[in-house]
């Protein structure tokens, strides 16, 4: 039996899905709010399944709605990359891109490329879920994100990973503390002041446990915090110093902050890209995606010496 739906009632169901009230996704389209409601009316009838909920003030997807809603995005993804393989990329091409990263990238990677991707495709939107690294990768295995930023993900079956940056970990220390005049500062010596660190469920955490495991005098964490920023902030009030990634300091002129880099163990971490093995990306995400590889390849030196701890405070040796 054949199903009497049409493309247009596949877009009125995900703009609804999209934004949860039917006004607004009636205006997305430029049709009349009657006349959309007509295209879901349909297309739940096709299906013989309720989609939606629906109240007076707030429209919510059921769970047959989320997964159909899942389905529809990678066909409309699919048709997307298709007509665009026949017609070529244009500019006024519109669309949405989800990327998830790991707050640290923001500043170094996300905010530039986003920047230039926006100047080349104005109405391409773009949505960034920050979050730790374990959700980041969660949400790209999921498909809830196109791709991500993260550290992790390397070793994981379904994920492609594609390095962009190794950086290391330096400390985080305020300008008038005595650390602050050292070239560079070993673990040990570390843990005699009052130690920040992120929480266990951090992969940062994960990362520095395993490092320094067979370390006899190691930093004991005096405060916890969720996010690598929060913990720069108890820094900044004089409260400890901290192991952070480089790319999360911030500029050198920093009138509270400095940073010196970390030795015995000099440990790193891998930034990259990741996105799921066999899943393309549509056309809009494949070009941000790309513009991450292009931007690799124009950094310049002095932010190639930042990555490495030495960008910031002290010279290293």
């Amino acid at each position: 039996m054949a199903i009497n739906f049409n493309l247009n009632d596949l877009q009125a169901f995900r703009a609804v899905a999209e934004q949860k009230n039917f006004r607004k996704a009636a205006e997305t389209l430029h049709v009349s709010q009657p006349a959309f409601s007509r295209r879901i009316e349909k297309l739940e009838e096709a299906l013989g399944v309720r989609l939606l909920d629906r109240t007076t003030r707030r429209v919510s997807l059921t769970s047959v709605g989320r997964d159909f809603d899942r389905a529809v995005q990678q066909l409309l993804d699919d048709l997307d990359h298709t007509l665009l393989g026949i017609r070529g990329v244009a500019a006024t091409r519109m669309g949405e891109v989800t990327i998830a990263c790991v707050p640290s990238t923001v500043y170094y990677f996300l905010s530039q490329v986003i920047a230039l991707y926006h100047e080349r495709y104005p109405k391409i939107r773009v949505k960034v879920f920050d979050a730790s690294a374990n959700d980041v990768l969660s949400a790209v295995s999921r498909g809830e994100a196109d791709f991500g930023l993260n550290f992790v993900g390397g070793k994981e079956p379904d994920i492609e990973f594609k390095p962009l940056l190794e950086e290391r970990f330096v400390a985080a220390c305020r300008r008038d503390h005595p650390l602050a005049r050292k070239r560079r500062v070993s673990w040990t010596e570390l843990g005699q002041y009052d130690y920040i660190s992120v929480s266990k469920a951090s992969g940062n955490r994960l990362l520095l446990d395993q490092a320094l495991a067979d370390l006899e005098s190691r930093p004991q964490s005096i405060y916890e915090t969720q996010h690598v920023t929060t913990m720069l902030g108890l820094v900044e009030a004089g409260l400890g110093v901290a192991a952070v990634p480089s790319i999360a300091m911030p500029d050198a002129d920093h009138p509270l902050l400095v940073s010196v880099p970390l030795h015995d163990p000099v440990i790193t971490r891998k930034i990259g890209l990741i996105r799921r093995k066999g899943r393309s990306l549509s056309p809009a995400a494949q070009q941000l995606y790309a513009f991450f590889s292009e931007m690799k390849a124009r950094r310049g030196r002095p932010q190639a010496r930042r990555a490495l701890g030495q960008g910031q405070g002290r010279p290293a040796p």
